[in-house]
């Protein structure tokens, strides 16, 4: 399968865009982002600022650290996008931090200038309105489909901006028709230099769990993996090492440190999923540049193959999709071609199918070592010529399909799993 140089070109185009640096949890990072348009498009900072939120977006945003404050949850993340947040910074919008800001954040939300609310019957499951006021003016922004695509401005009434909600990402994407041979083809047939820009997500997601083994930040699962080397409990392997690395990396994201992670389809731990496990690995066996960057390709491009159906938000965790994509991309780097990648990738929906997203928070780092495990455990038994059959289970003889039957369960069936689960959580 042979892709053309506009396609490819378009590929490049389309993990640029969804493989993007992000500093905070991105749902309410979002929230900041549309706050600071509106307060753009103002002109001026408000003195109420009211944002109506989707079901998902609300979830992923209640329980997660705000960098560099110390806090938790979405009414400082609104204060700081009126107060410093920058829309030109996209997902970095709040890194232009400081104290005197913070404090004006927390005084905003003492006087109750910030109201929060659940927009009922969402047109998507991504779905922000923020609406800032100041005396008798007011504007409405509407960010929709993706974190940082504003699909409609309104200033006193008036209408300045009207997009559909589906952004040409999306249309992009769909229009490639990609499947798995043609991402792994991409992937090997690339010319390096074209490509070579994926490095960056090594470094960023690298010197995140650096930082995260220096402090204490969430539940230091990466931490406490780390120490568990010197207890002899799991041994100084390479499992251990490649679950401390991607969990630290999570540890640090949740709990709100100021460091930038790089991002896949909107997610920083699904970009720390498909990033460190592979570079971990990588680096173990000391496999070369050019093998490293192939198999980040993979599985990047693997992990935004997948959520172009699935959608950026639902009912199923993140995780599994982003740890089916660094799936591929170590049984590339254990010598794996297209055959045992696509067993790889049936190993691992027939495993983690189900696992729940119950919003971001610190033990979303458990999630991510459990996925990292099967991981390496579903590359094994690929390499071994093991994998899941079609006749167990969602698993289809053709791996698209199974894959498409994941998704469905996520876009789909698990709809009313997503409702129950934040009726538990709104309701604790």
């Amino acid at each position: 399968m042979i892709l053309t140089m506009n396609r490819t070109q378009k590929i490049i185009q389309l993990i640029k865009q969804e493989v993007v640096p992000a500093i905070g949890c991105t749902e309410p990072v979002a929230v900041a982002f549309a706050v600071a348009k509106a307060t753009e498009v103002l002109e001026e900072i408000p003195e109420k600022i009211e944002v109506c939120l989707s079901a998902n977006v609300l979830k992923n945003a209640m329980g997660v650290g705000i960098p560099g404050t110390g806090m938790i949850g979405l009414p400082i993340a609104v204060a700081l996008g009126a107060l410093i947040g920058k829309s030109e910074y996209r997902l970095e919008v709040l890194k232009d931090l400081n104290p005197e800001a913070l404090a004006q954040g927390k005084q905003m939300i003492v006087d109750k200038k910030i109201s929060i609310s659940l927009k009922e019957n969402a047109p998507d499951k991504l779905y922000i309105e923020a609406i800032v006021t100041k005396g008798t003016g007011t504007v409405k922004v509407v960010v929709c489909s993706e974190h940082t695509h504003v699909s409609r401005v309104e200033k006193n009434g008036e209408v300045l901006f009207d997009e559909p909600a589906i952004p040409a990402s999306e249309e992009k994407t769909e229009s490639l028709d990609l499947n798995l041979e043609k991402v792994y083809r991409f992937a090997l047939d690339t010319p390096l230099e074209e490509i070579r820009f994926i490095l960056e997500s090594a470094r960023l997601n690298k010197a995140a769990a650096l930082s995260a083994f220096k402090h204490e930040y969430g539940h230091s699962l990466g931490k406490t993996l780390v120490e568990s080397y010197e207890r002899g409990i799991m041994g100084n392997s390479l499992l251990p090492r490649i679950l401390a690395c991607t969990s630290a990396a999570c540890d640090a994201r949740m709990a709100g440190a100021m460091i930038p992670v790089m991002t896949n389809s909107g997610s920083g731990n699904q970009g720390i999923t498909a990033t460190l496990p592979v570079v971990v690995y990588a680096e173990e066996t000391g496999k070369s540049e050019e093998a490293l960057v192939r198999a980040l390709v993979l599985s990047h491009l693997t992990v935004i193959y997948i959520k172009q159906s699935m959608g950026r938000l639902s009912a199923l965790c993140g995780c599994v999709v982003a740890s089916t994509g660094s799936a591929c991309g170590i049984t590339y780097l254990m010598g794996g071609g297209y055959r045992e990648i696509s067993y790889a990738v049936q190993n691992m929906i027939a495993n983690l199918a189900g696992v729940i997203c119950d919003g971001a928070k610190p033990s979303c780092s458990l999630k991510v070592s459990s996925s990292v495990t099967t991981a390496l455990f579903a590359a094994m038994m690929a390499m071994e010529g093991k994998y899941v059959t079609y006749v167990e289970g969602i698993i289809d003889k053709d791996v698209d399909k199974s894959i498409q039957n994941l998704t469905r369960i996520a876009s789909e069936g698990m709809n009313e799993t997503d409702k129950m689960i934040l009726e538990i959580m709104t309701h604790k």
